[in-house]
């Protein structure tokens, strides 16, 4: 059985043939699927797939860092309201984002911060989204860590000495994607000195699709091409990686 912890099943992209898509992930043996929210236009398509399937499709809540701009105060504000309902599994995804510039990082710094605490206080996982900033992220996660807070670095594609710090933070998984799957990211190697031990498999669909579907849109049934990937590079067998991550994920997800 595998699991694919971060997949946004409720896009657009799959509201064509959303059914045959969880299906094909069911078919692929991916029994669970947890869905990181993004911001407020996100909410309700993400909960109607949950309510559609909800002993497949897993809710999170959150506020993604690129949602984030000057006023954050009314988007944070829902987010603490539906956190308040109980029936999300994580908070997330939240993070810092510097890809496409550094205007708002104050900002982002604030609501990871707030986030990070309304996790411990409810005794949920963090889902976090690192991208161009990890020292960044990383400094609030070190200095809000206790022994509430667990969580997951979603889309890891850092260095070896970068998994060993997140590693280090007890509770911690590193999320493997397709990234995994393409020669030139080194994501392979890098794996093959770090291990399986601490990883869980995602999709990030419809994004960052595995070779040898790169480029086309992403989804949940290509968790095995990862998890095969994977397992070559770390030498264990798919089905050893399979039962690691599952065991991962469901501790990381746990009730």
């Amino acid at each position: 059985m595998y699991i694919d912890t971060h997949a946004h099943l409720y896009h657009k992209q799959f509201e064509h043939d959303r059914t045959e898509m969880v299906q094909r992930a069911l078919d692929a043996g991916v029994r669970k699927l947890f869905l990181p929210n993004i911001d407020m236009t996100s909410v309700e398509a993400m909960h109607e797939l949950c309510d559609k399937y909800p002993e497949i499709c897993f809710p999170m809540m959150g506020l993604h860092p690129c949602s984030v701009g000057e006023d954050p105060e009314r988007d944070l504000a829902e987010v603490e309201r539906l956190l308040g309902t109980g029936r999300y599994w994580a908070v997330g995804e939240i993070g810092i984002d510097l890809h496409w510039d550094r205007t708002w990082l104050a900002q982002q710094q604030e609501v990871l911060r707030q986030q990070v605490r309304w996790a411990k206080e409810l005794s949920l996982p963090v889902v976090i989204h690192c991208r161009e900033s990890f020292d960044e992220t990383l400094a609030i996660i070190e200095e809000e860590k206790d022994e509430q807070l667990t969580g997951v670095f979603h889309c890891f594609t850092g260095t070896v000495e970068q998994a060993h710090r997140i590693i280090g933070l007890s509770g911690f998984m590193l999320g493997v994607g397709g990234v995994i799957t393409y020669p030139k990211s080194g994501l392979a190697e890098t794996m093959a000195k770090v291990g399986a031990a601490h990883c869980v498999l995602e999709t990030d669909a419809p994004y960052l699709s595995p070779v040898p579907n790169r480029g086309k849109r992403n989804e949940s049934s290509y968790i095995p091409a990862i998890a095969e990937t994977l397992a070559n590079a770390v030498g264990l067998t798919v089905d050893e990686v399979a039962r690691i991550t599952t065991a991962n994920a469901e501790l990381l997800f746990a009730e």
